[in-house]
């Protein structure tokens, strides 16, 4: 069964298009190392909640939209071993390629499907 590792986070609205060539070298780096599908989401009716919601959990500011993502891997052992290659990868040097959102808000986790149709 398949491996997926869910992200929502926070990126300014007016660089939409710098997160797009971001996600989009990103996906070509995840997929070089093992993942399936890659699917990066830009917000569009994502409202705020009175208890929980996106906005909520990613602090979203006034100028920024929320971005869901997931990483389809074969298995978790695939995910550990393409994960541990994506990160050392110079092309995610955070130095020389800066991430397009607050890694500090970004909420994650790794997941096993229980339906998957």
């Amino acid at each position: 069964m398949t491996y997926v590792d869910g992200f929502v986070a926070a990126a300014k609205t007016a660089d939409r298009d710098r997160y797009t060539a971001y996600a989009k070298e990103a996906a070509q780096v995840f997929k070089q190392h093992g993942a399936l599908q890659v699917l990066e989401c830009w917000g569009e009716d994502v409202p705020e909640g009175k208890l929980t919601s996106f906005p909520m959990a990613v602090k979203l500011e006034p100028d920024e939209t929320v971005v869901f993502s997931w990483i389809v891997w074969p298995s978790k052992d695939a995910r550990n071993s393409g994960m541990a290659k994506v990160m050392a990868d110079p092309r995610f040097d955070p130095v020389t390629n800066p991430m397009p959102f607050d890694g500090k808000r970004v909420i994650y986790g790794g997941f096993v499907p229980i339906v998957e149709v």
